[in-house]
């Protein structure tokens, strides 16, 4: 593994446990490209009803946050590698399940929504925390480029065999072996997973000190609020356009081709980005990225056909590499300096989560009030043109972030007395 990884890196230099997370990262990212986008798609279909396949969403990005509160809890006391494990056998399950209910799992959205967001809670939790011990400032712009890189290939390949199955086979066989292959890349994740090397932690889990740290440290608290805007896109953004997809295209091989172009952008992307964005370019490539996907949503609003939606696709697969590289990046240096940071790590990545996750259910109960009051076409135009400034809202809490190398005494003093 180490000499092709060797050739794309350059002079960067990585361990074992480096490889290993970004080859579960990729195994994660190629089962959730192949099936995620489809399960919305067939949960809709059974229903062709917006506001259900919204409120499956709900409970997913409800579940998570709540997850990530005692994933935290158990990573402290346990073990982080474990708690990703758990992450992965929950995300199993609710493949299973799917499997189980077929054409009946449209009546069951809430439970779904539930096991998808306990298996997103715990394997994210861990997969952060992970990423925060295992990389370092240096190596930190090129782990998230490439797993941004690994995330496009999966995106790439999965929605377009998945489509070409699906249309080839008699649909619910079709759906079948997609769910089922999922399955089976998640199950390779865990077996992976027995090679990472323990990571313990000691200590009481302060949770609530962290969360009141914001108000010493400024720049913590301008990243957590950057997370809230963040969701607040993220949250409907991630489920409707691919379904709008199918709606304007009645296909899932069209679908399946929309991923493989955006993804193929992305993965290209990613890659530059990762190799060659310097840490003094962070913050205009956020705001660039940021302004970019805030237009481009203009081009869906007013005529919706595929032609626009790959156009759509195309451009923000270009700009949300631009964004999110540096501004993770930049979200766990200010993590790295804050108070504590090295016996509260799991803590911090928790408290950000919540804000993530508050945005991203803020995010589609607005979408629900939306369609509610406009009716389902008019309501969801109304609700991108507004949720869609959540990125570029990122910018104005990010740009007067100053990173201290060890914070001052005063503002450690106030700290300390938490």
């Amino acid at each position: 593994m180490g000499k092709w990884v060797k050739a794309l890196v350059g002079d960067i230099e990585l361990n074992r446990d480096i490889e290993l997370l970004l080859v579960i990262g990729g195994l994660y990212a190629l089962s959730i490209a192949l099936s995620n986008t489809f399960v919305n798609v067939y949960l809709w279909k059974q229903s062709e009803d917006f506001m259900k396949l919204a409120i499956y969403n709900l409970f997913i990005v409800i579940m998570q946050p709540l997850t990530f509160i005692l994933a935290g809890m158990w990573a402290k006391k346990i073990d982080r590698v474990i708690v990703l494990r758990l992450g992965v056998i929950f995300l199993s399950i609710f493949y299973l399940t799917v499997l189980t209910l077929g054409e009946s799992a449209g009546k069951y959205i809430i439970l779904l929504g539930i096991l998808l967001g306990i298996g997103y809670g715990f394997y994210w939790l861990s997969f952060n925390v992970l990423t925060f011990e295992i990389t370092e400032p240096e190596t930190r712009d090129f782990f998230n480029g490439f797993l941004g890189l690994l995330t496009s290939f999966g995106g790439m390949v999965g929605p377009f065999f998945a489509g070409v199955v699906i249309t080839y086979m008699e649909e619910l066989t079709g759906y079948t072996v997609v769910f089922a292959s999922s399955l089976c890349l998640f199950l390779t994740a865990v077996i992976l997973s027995f090679f990472l090397n323990r990571r313990s932690a000691e200590g009481a889990y302060h949770l609530y000190d962290v969360f009141q740290s914001r108000k010493d440290y400024s720049p913590w608290k301008k990243v957590l609020m950057a997370n809230f805007f963040q969701g607040l896109r993220e949250g409907t953004f991630i489920f409707t356009i691919v379904v709008l997809v199918f709606i304007s295209t009645d296909s899932e091989l069209a679908l399946g081709t929309y991923g493989l172009i955006v993804s193929a952008t992305a993965f290209a992307c990613y890659y530059l980005i990762g190799r060659f964005l310097s840490k003094k370019h962070r913050k205009k490539a956020i705001l660039i990225g940021g302004f970019i996907l805030y237009v481009a949503v203009f081009l869906i609003i007013f005529d919706l056909n595929f032609a626009r939606l790959v156009t759509y696709g195309v451009i923000a697969s270009i700009a949300y590499p631009l964004l999110l590289v540096p501004y993770l990046s930049l979200s766990y240096d200010v993590i790295g300096s804050g108070w504590k940071a090295r016996e509260m790590r799991i803590e911090y990545i928790v408290i950000r989560e919540l804000y993530l996750g508050t945005g991203r259910i803020t995010s589609i109960l607005l979408l629900l009030l939306s369609i509610f009051v406009f009716g389902e076409e008019k309501g969801i135009s109304v609700a991108l043109v507004v949720l869609a400034i959540g990125h570029l809202c990122i910018y104005g809490w990010i740009k007067s972030i100053h990173i201290p190398t060890t914070l001052d005494k005063e503002t450690f003093t106030a700290l300390k007395k938490r």
